[in-house]
């Protein structure tokens, strides 16, 4: 099957970018979703795809988006729920929250479920990314993982990777029966400009260093995990709800797997970004 349509959020740099080009190659309708306006129109016109603005640290830009991409296209057949980052400004976004855990988990919850109506009718898959350093966190409850604003970038980089991991079980526990299917995943250590963003001086040091060279994956390497859940079926080549390493199901946090904590956690969401 080609020609589907495939919204990568995150899409005009990194593993995103690595990802749109492979589709795109495969004969998929990626459309490619990015913050920066220049960057974004200019790779989406390197790939004759269409592209959309929005700067998810601004939920009301999430919001349109949504209202975009329903109007623009009639099928999605997979939501890629790709951007995040690890900066930590200290101040509130304009909606009141920590930059961090909006960017990387309030934004594509919102989107996601802006987009319900249209996904489910498509049967769609959603696919979030997460992280592999999310079971370093100690225990953590569904009110700490939303009370982020005390903490440093990467803490609430783990905690908003917990948590997305989290909105996938739910989702497809609400959903699945509905023809929705859902992963979340780990794409690896990504040498790209990620890290050297990131709030963290430790994590930009590292990367920066021959260490980060030799155990991180390139961007092209990255996306292995976005595409392979973008091109197979779920619920036959993968196990919809789950958290993917290296195409396996993989380690996370303890909390991830307590179904009250699950929805206990996208109740309190959905009414955090209400408005």
């Amino acid at each position: 099957m080609t020609g589907r349509t495939i919204v990568i959020t995150g899409a005009s740099d990194g593993a995103g970018a690595a990802a749109t080009r492979k589709l795109a190659a495969a004969g998929e309708n990626v459309v490619v979703v990015g913050r920066s306006p220049a960057k974004t129109k200019a790779f989406a016109a390197d790939m004759d795809a269409d592209y959309f603005i929005a700067d998810f640290s601004e939920l009301s830009q999430v919001r349109r988006l949504a209202d975009e991409l329903r109007d623009r296209f009639p099928r999605i057949d997979v939501l890629a729920n790709n951007a995040g980052g690890m900066i930590n400004t200290g101040v509130p976004t304009v909606d009141g929250h920590e930059n961090v855990l909006q960017v990387n988990y309030l934004a594509p919850f919102l989107l996601t479920t802006f987009l319900l109506d249209r996904l489910i009718k498509s049967r769609a898959k959603v696919i979030s990314t997460s992280s592999a350093y999310q079971p370093l966190i100690r225990k953590v409850t569904a009110e700490d993982l939303l009370q982020t604003q005390r903490v440093g970038g990467p803490k609430a980089y783990a905690l908003s990777k917990i948590a997305i991991i989290m909105f996938i079980r739910e989702l497809n526990r609400r959903y699945n029966a509905e023809g929705l299917t859902c992963a979340s995943f780990h794409p690896g250590w990504v040498v790209s400009n990620f890290a050297p963003s990131s709030s963290s001086r430790a994590v930009a040091i590292f990367q920066a260093t021959g260490i980060g060279r030799i155990i991180g994956t390139t961007p092209e390497q990255a996306c292995d995990q976005l595409v392979w859940l973008a091109t197979t079926v779920g619920d036959r080549d993968w196990t919809s709800g789950e958290y993917y390493v290296k195409r396996r199901i993989g380690k996370n946090h303890k909390i991830t797997n307590d179904p009250e904590a699950a929805r206990e956690l996208w109740d309190r969401t959905a009414a955090l970004v209400a408005g």
